[in-house]
């Protein structure tokens, strides 16, 4: 089956990470990137559509047609705000892109969406971002999609080239071997996520949440 992919985040290390997989990638027949701002990439399988308000998909909703994956890499970091706006950028925005693809792809589409490591769907951990990100899966896994994965990468290492590695990545990005060496649990590269949502699109995966050891095992195929 051949992928037509609707991507988010790619102005950011992860989303650019899993757009440089798809584009290299064959069984990738186009990829429609949905951001604020233009990527920096151009490809012949590559379409970019610029939408400031991610909470109002009307605009655009009639150009989101036709695709049968959605690899969702947006997202914020919790630092510094308060849990209500962290959880209007994070569920509720999630939630309202996904339902706007369901109603418009039905439930055949595949969708990938990159939480992370510690996330918490029992709701009961003290830290915010992991309630709020745990309590966005368990929507996202009810939504109605037939196939709906949920990504927990923990520490990764960005593909040699990337525009829009994040700031620190130069002064820790070195650790990564020692991290994959030491505690291989919890480090995988951008290559393995972006291989591992590509091949459970096509294939499916045993079980709907992907920690980092899921996520190197999927990449594999």
């Amino acid at each position: 089956m051949k992928l037509r992919v609707i991507l988010t985040g790619t102005t950011g290390m992860v989303g650019e990470g899993v757009l440089l997989e798809c584009l290299s990638n064959p069984e990738v027949e186009q990829v429609l990137s949905i951001s604020r701002r233009p990527s920096g990439h151009q490809h012949p399988k590559l379409r970019e559509l610029l939408h400031e308000d991610f909470q109002n998909l009307t605009p655009i909703a009639d150009q989101l047609r036709g695709y049968n994956a959605c690899f969702f890499c947006l997202g914020v970091s919790s630092v510094g705000m308060q849990e209500p706006e962290y959880r209007r950028l994070t569920y509720d925005l999630t939630l309202h892109f996904a339902r706007t693809l369901l109603a418009h792809n039905g439930p055949d589409l595949t969708f990938c969406y990159v939480s992370g490591s510690g996330t918490d769907n029992t709701l009961r951990s003290r830290q915010m971002w992991a309630r709020v990100k745990g309590e966005t899966e368990n929507e996202l896994r009810q939504l109605g999609f037939r196939q709906a994965f949920m990504f927990r990468p923990g520490f990764l290492r960005a593909t040699p080239g990337q525009r829009h590695a994040l700031s620190y990545y130069k002064y820790f990005g070195w650790l990564y071997p020692v991290v994959r060496g030491v505690a291989p649990k919890f480090a995988s590269t951008l290559v393995e996520l972006g291989q591992a949502m590509l091949h459970v699109a096509q294939r499916g995966y045993s079980k709907p949440i992907l920690e980092v050891p899921d996520i190197v095992a999927a990449a594999k195929g």
